[in-house]
C-alpha cells in the first residue's frame, strides 16, 4: 500500500517539481532598450551582445532590439529606471555621461546612478573632436584664437559633442558653440556634411568604426582637433591630447582636477544597464551571461571584423565607479554646472 502511494505521488507531484525548476527565462522575451538611433556604433554592439547574450542566460529566453533615442540617452535610460518593471526582462543601453545630469541636478534626470543594476561594458573609449578640413580652424590653438567659434552638433548634454567642448573652453579657453537636440549621431553627421555644422564630439572608435566617418577621415575631408587619452592613440599620432595641451597652457590644478572628474566617462565606456531592485539572483544571471559574451571567442571575432575594440568592463566594477564618481565635493559640482551650462 505504502509502495502505491508514494508511485502516486511521484505521478502527481513531478510535473509540478519539473514547472518549479524552469528558468524564469525560459519562454520569456527580453528587451534592449537602445538610447541611440540604428546605425551608430552604440547600437551595432547592442545588436551584437543581443545576438549573442541569449546564448548564456538560462531558459534562452528572445532578445529584441528597441531603439529609444533621444536627448542623449537619457529618454531611455529614464524608461529603464522609473517605468520598466524590476523583473530582469528591460536592459538598456545608455550613455555614460548621464552621470554629469545628476551630478549638476537637471530636472530631466529621473535615476540616481549608482542604483541602477549594472551589467558591464564591451569597452572603453577615448573621445576626439573633429572639424571640416575647410574652416579655417586647424587646430585647437587657432579655436582659442578666433573671434567666432566653431559650430558643433550633438544630441544631448550627456553626449560627447557637448561636454568634451565646454571642457576644453575651461581648461584650455577654446570655445565651440554646440547646439544640441540632433536625434542621433548619424543626424550630427548629416548636419556637418550639409554645412549647417562644422564639427562634432564624438569617441575615437566611432571616428575608425564606421562611415561616413572612416571615409571622411581617409579622404581628407575632416581633421582631428583633440583627443582625450592619457597618451596619443597609434591611429592619431600628430593629434595632441587634452592632458599635453593643459600642461602647454598651464591649465590650474583645479582646471585638471575637473578634467579627471569628466573624463572618467571613458572608463563607463557604452554601458549596459537594468532597473533598480532586480531580484539578487537575476541581477547575478544578467551580470554572468553579460560578462560570457563578452568573452566568448565567436563574439569578439565578430567585433574585430566590424571595428569594434574590446576593452571589457564587468557589472560590479562600474557599480562602484558609479559610486564613486556621484561622491563629488561641492566645488567640483558647482565647477560641472558651469562647464555644463555653456
Amino acid at each position: 500500500m505504502n509502495r502505491i502511494f508514494l508511485w502516486l505521488a511521484l505521478v502527481f507531484l513531478s510535473p509540478v517539481d519539473g514547472l518549479a525548476q524552469a528558468p524564469f527565462y525560459q519562454d520569456k522575451t527580453v528587451r534592449i532598450i537602445a538610447g541611440y538611433g540604428a546605425g551608430s556604433v552604440d547600437d551595432a554592439w547592442t545588436r551584437l551582445i543581443a545576438q549573442y547574450l541569449v546564448k548564456y542566460i538560462p531558459g534562452n529566453p528572445s532578445i529584441i532590439v528597441q531603439n529609444m533615442p533621444g536627448a542623449g540617452a537619457m529618454i531611455a535610460a529614464n524608461y529603464v529606471y522609473k517605468v520598466a518593471k524590476p523583473d530582469g526582462l528591460t536592459l538598456g543601453g545608455i550613455r555614460a555621461g548621464l552621470y554629469f545630469d545628476q551630478l549638476v541636478g537637471r530636472k530631466e534626470v529621473q535615476f540616481d546612478w549608482p542604483k541602477f543594476t549594472w551589467l558591464g561594458t564591451p569597452t572603453q573609449v577615448e573621445q576626439i573632436i573633429y572639424i571640416r578640413a575647410d574652416t579655417p580652424y586647424k587646430s585647437l590653438d587657432d579655436v582659442r584664437k578666433a573671434a567666432v567659434p566653431p559650430k558643433c552638433g550633438a544630441t544631448g548634454t550627456a553626449s560627447t559633442g557637448y561636454y568634451v567642448g565646454n571642457l576644453l573652453e575651461e581648461t584650455l579657453g577654446a570655445k565651440f558653440n554646440t547646439l544640441t537636440g540632433y536625434k542621433d549621431g548619424p543626424e550630427v553627421d548629416l548636419a556637418v556634411e550639409r554645412g549647417e555644422i562644422q564639427c562634432r564630439g564624438i569617441s575615437l572608435e566611432t571616428l575608425f568604426g564606421r562611415e561616413p566617418l572612416i571615409g571622411w577621415s581617409k579622404n581628407g575631408f575632416v581633421r582631428v582637433l583633440i583627443q582625450t587619452g592619457r597618451k596619443r592613440d597609434p591611429k592619431l599620432p600628430d593629434v595632441p591630447t587634452i592632458w599635453e595641451l593643459m600642461n602647454e597652457y598651464k591649465t590650474t590644478e583645479a582646471g585638471k582636477r575637473l578634467a579627471t572628474v569628466i573624463l572618467a566617462v571613458g572608463a563607463f565606456g557604452r554601458p549596459y544597464v537594468s532597473s533598480p531592485g532586480l531580484p539578487p539572483d537575476r541581477a547575478k544571471i544578467l551580470q554572468g551571461a553579460f560578462k560570457k559574451t563578452l568573452t566568448d571567442p565567436d563574439f569578439q571575432a565578430q567585433a574585430r571584423e566590424r571595428k569594434l575594440d574590446i576593452d571589457p568592463v564587468g557589472g560590479e566594477e562600474l557599480e562602484a565607479l558609479a559610486r564613486e564618481v556621484m561622491a563629488q565635493p561641492a566645488d567640483v559640482v558647482e565647477r560641472m554646472k558651469r562647464l555644463l551650462d555653456k
